[in-house]
């Protein structure tokens, strides 16, 4: 009967009509095969949760029915044939790779950040608070450097964790909004000095006639 419920689904309790109302029976109202029925649902449910990995556990709902429940399992245990080191070494090779993506807002990309570290400490993969606030700040795109370079004079970066540096940095967002603007709209200087070294020498507006025949005559 534990099997039937996790195939075919939970007991379906039955109603009964009071005072012109219809309501689902309480456990007192079983009949003996049906109470028999509903406590292998609630065995099944628990069986299927003691025997999960830490790590599947935090991610399904205790409260839902044994067939569900084991569902949801299936899927996320498909992926489990990854030995502990093949897991470890793709998350590693994410948290190196991990960078803010265009357009991403400070707080989405903090988010991905979490995640990022929340799957790491699942396999008890702990790295040194200074390596992650590094990584941290590094990964944020150019419009947040001084910024970045503040955070790095006066935070320590041993004692802090990334959450406090996330919770400063949201403060100056509209500014480092504002500074990625003004970029946009004004050309790179170098660019700027470059494309002048490129104008051809009889297009030079500060050459004076004094030094040019042709404008002599």
């Amino acid at each position: 009967m534990i099997l039937e419920s996790v195939e075919h689904g939970p007991l379906i309790w039955p109603t009964v009509e009071e005072n012109g109302v219809i309501r689902t029976k309480k456990y007192a109202e079983l009949s003996a095969a049906e109470k028999i029925q509903a406590d292998c649902d609630m065995k099944a449910t628990n069986i299927i949760l003691q025997g999960l990995p830490t790590d599947i556990y935090s991610l399904v709902n205790p409260h839902r029915v044994a067939k569900d429940l084991w569902e949801r399992v299936h899927l996320l245990m498909q992926g489990t044939s990854l030995t502990k080191q093949e897991r470890e070494c793709k998350l590693y090779d994410a948290f190196d790779k991990f960078t803010h993506i265009k357009g991403e807002s400070l707080h989405t990309y903090y988010l991905r950040f979490t995640q990022q570290i929340k799957d790491m400490n699942i396999y008890k993969m702990n790295m040194e608070q200074f390596q992650v606030n590094t990584k941290f700040l590094n990964s944020l795109p150019p419009k947040w450097s001084k910024f970045v370079t503040d955070v790095k004079l006066v935070k320590d970066f041993h004692t802090s964790n990334f959450d406090k540096l996330q919770a400063y940095l949201e403060q100056h967002e509209l500014h480092a909004n504002e500074v990625h603007i003004m970029r946009e709209r004004h050309q790179d200087p170098l660019a700027f000095i470059a494309n002048q070294q490129m104008t051809p020498p009889h297009f030079n507006p500060y050459q004076s006639s004094y030094n040019n025949p042709q404008l002599q005559q």
